[in-house]
């Protein structure tokens, strides 16, 4: 059975790992495209992105695209593992109740 995972189980931290587990691997998601697509604010979304970056649950890699700073969000291995063991374990308690 998988492991429930307190980090990911918030609700924006869950949108975020749901919509960067959907990408292929080698595929990455601006900020920008990111915060609209789960609604939220910039700070918001930075502060939940930092928790996983730490965990090493996503990278965050920081560029530039002509003057304008451009940051985009993936989700790495372990995350994409992280992430399958907490559905799992949601879906076990699904399944017992």
């Amino acid at each position: 059975m998988g492991a429930f995972n307190e980090l990911i189980h918030q609700p924006v931290r869950l949108q975020i790992m749901a919509a960067l587990n959907a990408l292929g691997a080698e595929e990455q998601v601006d900020f920008k495209t990111l915060r609209e697509t789960l609604g939220v604010t910039d700070g918001n979304l930075a502060t939940h992105l930092r928790k996983l970056e730490e965990a090493g649950y996503i990278t965050v890699h920081k560029t530039f695209v002509g003057r304008r700073p451009r940051t985009y969000v993936a989700i790495t291995p372990a995350g994409r593992l992280a992430f399958a063991d907490h559905l799992q374990a949601l879906r076990a308690i699904l399944d017992a109740g």
